[in-house]
């Protein structure tokens, strides 16, 4: 790899999906310490000199914040490194449904962590089904904002089309599940949901028919599973013959596998944006290592990244 202009390094928690990345760019790794203190501190440093070098940092920021933090450390040892470029690989960019001001008094948590990786030194930012997509123009960066629908729709040719119908879980995620409608030539439905709070749902109502038919729950990120196995439960009361769901990114809180094994689901899939570690025989996990290594090598190139996107 010396002759090679660009390095890939790796946080903590996602190397595992770093070494898919390099085993498909057939690249070896960058050698990088995080070294933890008694305290909870830790340090970043690199074993190898990136001077010149246009340097990839892989780190998703899901749950705890340790996360973010050693992203920015990697960040800011790679400027100090005197690094070509630093491009930040976030395949799950966490904080990202605090996108707005939706009651007074509270932060636009997306708006602080774009802000952050910017101090920090970023040059670009390649991540994957953002909450929604207005957060791009959080950044003062490039943002290459790919798309798991690639991976998914390989995988939805496995499915009966002709009986097939794309829900949403929410009203929130209806662009996304008009996509897939339009794409494969289905018709779509819409669960309209109230929550009492965060993660607490109310009530739920189908806008829509889908009696008799096969139901493809569309999502972006599950965290608890509340909202997807009550409308997976709700689809089957309606008439529904089978409900799947496919979603981004798996944050699966607690209880949340729990609830997915005692659903009404079939199955549900994710893609290893985020490491699945739970058991739970209905969560099948495709990986999206290959489409972001394809990426990078474009973005090395300079090549055109939008004939990944399928829908």
């Amino acid at each position: 790899m010396q002759d090679k202009p660009f390095k890939i390094f790796s946080g903590t928690k996602s190397r595992y999906f770093a070494e898919k990345v390099c085993n498909s760019l057939g690249c070896p790794l960058g050698n990088m310490i995080i070294e933890h203190f008694a305290d909870g501190e830790f340090s970043v440093s690199y074993e190898e000199s990136i001077r010149g070098r246009q340097v990839f940092l892989i780190q998703s920021t899901f749950p705890n914040s340790d996360n973010l933090m050693e992203l920015l450390l990697m960040i800011d040892a790679a400027k100090r490194a005197s690094a070509k470029s630093i491009i930040a690989v976030i395949p799950y960019f966490g904080w990202a449904r605090q996108d707005r001001k939706d009651k007074p008094r509270v932060s636009i948590g997306a708006k602080l962590i774009a802000d952050m990786l910017g101090t920090a030194g970023i040059n670009r930012l390649i991540t994957m089904d953002l909450h929604a997509d207005q957060i791009q123009g959080f950044f003062n960066v490039p943002v290459d904002h790919l798309y798991a629908s690639g991976v998914f729709v390989d995988y939805m040719k496995t499915f009966n089309q002709d009986n097939l119908v794309i829900a949403t879980p929410d009203v929130g995620g209806t662009k996304r599940a008009s996509a897939y409608a339009k794409f494969l030539g289905c018709p779509m439905v819409i669960c309209y949901k109230i929550r009492k709070k965060a993660n607490v749902i109310s009530d739920m109502q189908i806008i829509g028919d889908v009696e008799g038919m096969d139901v493809l729950l569309i999502d972006d990120i599950v965290d608890t599973a509340g909202t997807m196995t009550k409308a997976a439960e709700l689809m089957i009361q309606n008439g529904a013959k089978s409900v799947r769901a496919i979603a981004s990114h798996a944050v699966m809180s607690d209880p949340a596998s729990d609830r997915v094994d005692t659903s009404a689901l079939t199955e549900i899939i994710f893609t290893d944006s985020i490491p699945y570690t739970k058991s739970c025989s209905k969560v099948k996990v495709l990986s999206v290592a290959d489409m972001f290594a394809n990426a990078i090598l474009r973005v090395c190139n300079n090549e055109s990244i939008s004939s990944l996107y399928v829908v």
